[in-house]
């Protein structure tokens, strides 16, 4: 996973590192609420050379955050606050000194999806971080294509983190490109698929959909992923 930890006490995030490089993680410590906001807008950096010398972009979106309560130029909470009124959904486990049951609660209901109370163990850390990946990531209401991801039950595009809400028909014909990304797909298939085979309105009405989700595209600012029109055919949903 691509995991930023947001933490300033020096030790602790060394150790974080650390651990979490040795278990196959990319990741990157911020350690203020200002540099945690700027790792969160440009994603992930470019991984390290490997024995090759060659280098390879990580994917351009953070899979979970490690986020602090207490911060040096702000509270996390806030930070985490702000990041969800922005559309960002990215899986925040927040680390805090506070035990309180009503200060936990503040936590989950700003919009942290897990908590650990300092001090904590690092192997609990870790297993919370799956549950975490997994939840974000499985399931047959959730529908990806490299960075993108259809949320059906939620009706969301999210893309490096950010997302924007859906119709249902806009879900249902995001969910058919992206199932089948790089594929052209004909307005015949998309009908029969998002519309039902016995719809017998204007066939136009997947251009005008495809119109939709390519201003939300525009929206999440996507530089990676576009719908293409292929000249005859159909669309294809191309991923960088």
């Amino acid at each position: 996973m691509n995991v930023l930890v947001v933490e300033d006490e020096a030790k602790l995030a060394a150790l974080l590192e650390r651990g979490l490089r040795e278990e196959g993680h990319h990741v990157e410590i911020a350690g203020s609420v200002q540099a945690a906001g700027q790792r969160m807008a440009n994603g992930p950096a470019a991984a390290e050379p490997d024995a090759t010398g060659a280098t390879g972009a990580t994917t351009p979106f953070w899979d979970a955050v490690v986020l602090d309560w207490m911060l040096p130029d702000g509270d996390g909470v806030t930070l985490l606050g702000r990041w969800r009124r922005h559309g960002i959904t990215t899986p925040v486990l927040m680390l805090t000194a506070r035990g309180e049951v009503g200060e936990r609660v503040t936590g989950l209901r700003t919009g942290a999806d897990d908590y650990l109370v300092k001090p904590f163990d690092f192997e609990e850390l870790l297993a919370r971080l799956d549950a975490l990946a997994r939840r974000a990531g499985g399931g047959g209401d959730l529908v990806r294509a490299g960075a993108l991801m259809v949320d059906l039950r939620n009706r969301r595009l999210v893309l490096s983190g950010r997302g924007v809400s859906l119709s249902g028909r806009e879900a249902a014909l995001a969910a058919a490109l992206a199932r089948r990304a790089d594929d052209v797909l004909t307005r015949s298939e998309l009908l029969a698929e998002v519309w039902g085979a016995e719809f017998d309105g204007p066939p136009n009405v997947v251009d005008v959909y495809i119109g939709y989700l390519r201003a939300k595209l525009r929206e999440l600012e996507a530089t990676t992923v576009a719908i293409a029109t292929v000249r005859g055919l159909g669309y294809r949903l191309e991923v960088a």
